[in-house]
């Protein structure tokens, strides 16, 4: 039997019981892809990530939902470089090396922060095929609460942003299991979106004007639609949104996601005059453990 370190950690966290759950496995060297698929699958998480050896890095990434492998995440990106610390990764800023391109991850006390691998300039961009008025209808809302056309924006990981024009209009948005299937689906196959709204300005610890934005990620998959309560990923992808849509750079702004399933996410979004994208937030480990698996696992 072969035996396996995890950690449990929540993401974009204020508090033990916020922000996004996370699994860490903290050395996944000797397990298969199925076993990492079958092992996301037990703990059903959104994600559960895997690290590895990395000759260019100071470890690889892997990151599994309990269906399939995601070239990139933001939360888990973070999490893992929380417990690459914890196990001795000494660099900062911290390298990690995916499938999406090599992620940096600095810390600063309890808050970790990802440059995107993708800029700006790379980030891909595409209309939605889907009528907005038919994209209303499956979020449960209406065409006027959109603020400009939906697009597909990807920094790693393709998610469809709809901008609307205010904070209640994201609060009254309410997906119906019913028509999932009749969502837009990225490159990828996976069906997800990103609603979210300017708030008022916020002045912030360092003094600083930040943008206040609120949002939330829905995505549709075998169990329905479901909410993902902080989604580094998507933050990245609304930094290049916003870049591509000419707002003035730099950006910082404080993301607000994941309230309307009472587990609060605070995310930071900060895009550079450069373009650069960086996104973070506290972690806060919770607990550790481990599971021992036989050599020829298979189910």
């Amino acid at each position: 039997m072969s035996r396996y370190q995890f950690r449990l950690l929540n993401v974009f966290a204020e508090s033990i019981f916020g922000g996004n759950p996370l699994c860490v496995f903290e050395d996944g060297s000797g397990l298969t892809e199925k076993q990492m698929l079958m092992l996301a699958r037990q703990f059903n998480l959104s994600e559960t990530a895997f690290l590895l050896p990395s000759e260019h890095a100071d470890a690889t990434l892997r990151i599994f939902t309990p269906t399939v492998e995601l070239p990139f995440a933001g939360h888990p990106t973070l999490g893992a470089a929380c417990v690459a610390r914890k196990m001795g990764a000494a660099s900062n800023p911290l390298r990690l090396e995916l499938h999406a391109g090599t992620v940096s991850v600095t810390q600063r006390d309890d808050h970790w922060t990802l440059t995107a691998a993708t800029d700006v300039a790379g980030a891909g961009s595409r209309p939605c095929e889907v009528d907005t008025a038919e994209l209303c209808r499956l979020l449960g809302i209406a065409v006027d609460d959109v603020a400009t056309m939906p697009r597909w924006i990807d920094t790693g990981s393709e998610q469809l942003l709809v901008a609307l024009k205010s904070t209640d209009a994201v609060r009254r948005a309410r997906p119906d299991s019913e028509f999932a299937a009749g969502w837009p689906s990225n490159r990828r196959g996976r069906r997800n979106v990103l609603v979210w709204a300017f708030e008022q300005l916020a002045a912030a610890p360092r003094q600083e004007l930040r943008q206040a934005i609120m949002a939330r990620y829905f995505f549709a998959g075998a169990q329905g639609v479901v909410e993902d309560p902080g989604t580094g990923s998507a933050s990245a992808n609304l930094g290049a949104w916003l870049a591509l849509q000419q707002h003035a750079l730099p950006l910082a702004i404080d993301v607000s996601q994941g309230d309307a399933i009472d587990r609060p996410c605070r995310l930071s979004l900060d895009v550079t005059i450069n373009g650069e994208i960086l996104v973070g937030g506290r972690v806060i480990e919770i607990g550790q453990g481990s599971i021992a698996l036989p050599p020829d696992h298979s189910s």
